[in-house]
């Protein structure tokens, strides 16, 4: 088989999936070195930056470079051409001796930098899959996806509530009920509220030091919460890799705002900066009502539950959040809740239209 010293790989990765990871993979094996040039066009609803980071990370031993390229397809105009070349010699200045494609134009594009063509599973024999096919429906391409691209995809459902309204069951019950679908479904997580955990670990530290202490004599401090709700992002995160196409959290960063305001008092910014950096959610708020308190050993805020439940209503509201209210006894809470799932899933992913194409 003969060895290339630089190769080049290009592409929308409009989002990356395995036929494109299987084209890359194959380049890298017969190059010295290689080059992917991510190429996007403004009107494309994800970010070049984003496309570039998630190549970035499946292909660590490639360089991978972007660049806006908003002029469309047509191979079989010589100007469009020669437009397309301005911004992929100016992204990859360097001398290319071969480019390697999955398309028909391989062989044009490799004239062009007066490169060898290479033709990797022209026929998507190996890889079955389509940037289009995946734009459609990401749920019946997830098996196509890497961990990066799941995580940036996977609808985020999360249950929160004041304390003892029930949010633990219902989400564990969510969860089991996508899993019971079977298929990629049978992947499908739940995230632990952490914040829980790391009320145990501050209480058993005090036991340590105090046999005798009980819930009410733990504090909180205002630092105790950013890094609660990072390490709730960092597991959702984690989880998302290599779940389903939906994800099941049992509260999520953005609660903590709240929990910071009931333990604490007022709002700490860095929570709700940290709050801000994942997407993709619905939101099921949990009612007290109906709902009889226990006392776990954790829980000592039964008079402030409808407190709590406003606070989580109006900061929702206030916040653009997506988001329902769940009422009932259990089982009327699930069905609720796998009505209001169902209906996010099919709403779609809405992708925006890439460039035409002519070929």
């Amino acid at each position: 088989m003969k060895r290339h010293g630089h190769g080049l790989v290009l592409g929308k990765f409009y989002p990356p999936h395995a036929g494109h990871h299987h084209l890359v993979e194959t380049a890298r094996e017969r190059c010295e070195r290689l080059t992917v040039l991510v190429c996007a066009a403004s009107v494309e609803s994800v970010p070049l930056a984003d496309r570039v980071a998630w190549m970035r990370e499946i292909h660590p031993d490639v360089t991978v470079v972007g660049a806006v390229d908003d002029t469309h397809m047509d191979v079989h105009d010589p100007a469009v051409w020669d437009a397309h070349m301005a911004v992929f010699t100016a992204a990859v200045p360097e001398r290319v001796d071969a480019v390697f494609t999955s398309e028909a134009y391989g062989e044009e594009l490799g004239r062009r930098f007066g490169a060898e063509s290479v033709l990797v599973d022209p026929d998507r024999t190996l890889f079955p899959v389509s940037g289009t096919a995946v734009r459609r429906s990401p749920a019946d391409c997830w098996d196509f996806l890497r961990p990066p691209v799941r995580a940036a995809l996977a609808r985020r459902v999360v249950v929160l509530g004041a304390e003892s309204t029930g949010t633990t069951t219902l989400a564990r019950a969510l969860a089991a009920h996508y899993r019971a679908r079977g298929g990629v479904w049978a992947r499908t997580g739940y995230v632990a509220e952490y914040g829980r955990e790391y009320s145990e670990h501050k209480l058993a530290a005090l036991r340590r030091r105090w046999p005798g202490a009980a819930w009410e004599d733990v504090g909180f401090t205002t630092d105790d919460f950013p890094h609660i709700a990072t390490v709730q992002n960092d597991r959702e995160e984690e989880a998302a890799r290599t779940g389903s196409p939906v994800l099941v959290c049992d509260t999520d960063s953005f609660a903590t705002t709240v929990w910071h305001e009931r333990y604490v008092g007022g709002r700490n910014p860095l929570v709700e900066e940290i709050a801000d950096r994942t997407a993709h959610r619905l939101w099921l708020l949990t009612d007290h009502e109906g709902v009889p308190f226990e006392d776990d050993g954790l829980r000592d805020g039964e008079e402030l539950r409808s407190w709590m439940t406003d606070r989580f209503r109006a900061e929702l509201t206030r916040t653009g959040r997506r988001f329902i209210e769940i009422t009932g006894p259990p089982e009327a809470r699930l069905t609720a809740a796998v009505t209001a799932v169902d209906e996010l899933l099919a709403t779609g992913w809405h992708f925006a239209a890439p460039l035409p194409e002519k070929r």
